[in-house]
């Protein structure tokens, strides 16, 4: 075989299989998403609530997710426990102090796949309150097609405890009141770009 035509054989399938390794970037659905989060009150019941106003993205080159990148932040003035009262409170120094510390952010380090199909182990940084802390979530994804809009998807069930110590909040609440671990509770449809 001639040289030149071996060589650009070769360059043309490494250009292709660079191709299929770019990465590919899913989009938040907002439409379809809640970030949620529960704590206990007084020992003997549960506060829900959930952010209004989210953004998020996954970046991933391979199929399966684990070099995967999920961003998240949320907007800690769209906060709602079906309270306004509590919300406008929890806003204020003593809690989540929004005007200092406008958004909660997370970045994940590593997607982990696990025995459990469709599973995984999401480990991350958690910046809240101005403090930044390694968390580990866990995560069951489903991918399919919009049969409307005909787009791929992808929807994540997240679930994750945090300590409200851990990043300040709260600090002069007994646990008595106000519990200290805060169960996180995400539903999250993606999009393709």
């Amino acid at each position: 075989m001639n040289k030149k035509i071996f060589v650009g054989i070769g360059l043309a399938m490494t250009l292709l299989s660079f191709k299929a390794n770019e990465p590919t970037t899913w989009q938040l659905d907002s439409s379809h998403a809640k970030v949620g989060f529960s704590i206990s009150h007084m020992m003997v019941s549960d506060v829900e609530g959930y952010f209004k106003k989210v953004e998020a993205t996954i970046t991933a080159s391979k199929a399966d997710l684990t070099d995967a990148v999920a961003t998240m932040s949320t907007d800690v003035a769209s906060i709602n426990t079906d309270n306004a009262n509590r919300d406008a409170h929890l806003q204020k120094d003593d809690f989540f102090d929004a005007e200092k510390y406008p958004t909660i952010d997370f970045k994940s380090t590593s997607f982990t796949k696990t025995k459990i199909p469709n599973a995984y182990i999401i480990k991350g940084n958690l910046t809240m309150h101005g403090i930044t802390k390694p968390v580990t979530l866990t995560a069951i994804a489903k991918f399919g097609k919009n049969s409307f809009s005909k787009q791929d998807i992808a929807g994540f069930k997240v679930t994750g405890k945090l300590n409200r110590d851990d990043y300040k909040i709260a600090p002069g609440m007994p646990a008595a009141a106000l519990g200290k671990e805060i169960t996180v509770n995400i539903n999250a449809e993606f999009v393709k770009s």
